[in-house]
């Protein structure tokens, strides 16, 4: 089976760096991927895309050695076993709020006698290689989101959870459920404190700890922390920021025109 990079990544102590595709469409999939992403998550939650549109999105990351990741809309068999089934070689599962959510999660995704996913790697076999089904449960990196009230009651014992390979810290939806104002980076300081705690109980736990970033400098902040999968932006933030910065340079150099200058 092709081996799934980010494993050893993590294995070697470093940090991820995600690329997040919000628009549903292949090119700009293949677009990014070719940027040097280490993964690229495909998003079913909140992003514009469907399965229809998630395959060939994974067909065009395929193109790269980018590794292709998808977050799920919900905690529910079905998607998370054909998602698999199309080649995804990792997911993250939003809103895990307890110990039976997370052995939900990861019995879903791995096959017996470690799990309950029903066998029938359609795409993953040409992506993956005639293999995988013997080595799927060893290369596939399942995530669950940490971003509520209860996932905070309940995180020793989401994390003791065996077969769960990472957590991923969802900032604005956390803080939500804390009281305080949704973004990624500035977080309020009660927030803050629950992000700092997590990311000392998955290390403790021996699990891999990931965030959603808005900025670059807000990811390397949290690297240094020790978080091992940082998420930098999106597809459609990423082009809305550069064609801000085209347009307000052309708006700058027009106006002394304008004004007859």
């Amino acid at each position: 089976m092709r081996p799934n990079p980010l494993r050893r990544i993590w294995r070697q102590g470093g940090a991820a760096v995600n690329g997040w595709l919000a628009i549903a469409n292949s090119f700009s999939a293949e677009t990014m991927a070719h940027q040097g992403w280490d993964t690229l998550t495909i998003d079913l939650q909140h992003g514009m895309v469907d399965y229809v549109g998630m395959v060939p999105m994974l067909q065009a990351i395929s193109t790269t050695p980018t590794v292709p990741l998808v977050r799920v809309p919900w905690l529910e068999p079905g998607i998370l076993m054909k998602t698999l089934d199309a080649g995804a070689y990792g997911v993250i599962c939003p809103m895990v709020n307890s110990r039976e959510d997370a052995q939900k999660l990861v019995a879903w995704t791995h096959y017996a006698p470690r799990g309950t996913r029903s066998y029938g790697p359609v795409r993953a076999l040409l992506y993956g290689g005639a293999d995988y089904p013997q080595h799927a449960n060893d290369e596939i990196v399942t995530f669950a989101m940490i971003e509520t009230a209860a996932a905070l009651d309940n995180l020793d014992a989401i994390l003791s959870v065996e077969g769960l390979d990472a957590i991923y810290v969802g900032p604005s939806d956390l803080s939500l459920a804390l009281g305080c104002a949704p973004t990624f980076d500035d977080l309020d300081p009660k927030a803050a404190e629950a992000v700092d705690h997590i990311l000392a109980r998955a290390q403790a736990h021996g699990v891999v700890a990931g965030i959603h970033n808005g900025t670059p400098e807000a990811a390397l902040r949290r690297i240094a922390k020790g978080f091992q999968f940082v998420t930098v932006s999106s597809d459609a933030r990423l082009m809305a920021a550069g064609a801000q910065q085209v347009m307000a340079r052309m708006r700058a150099g027009l106006a002394p025109a304008a004004t007859g200058g």
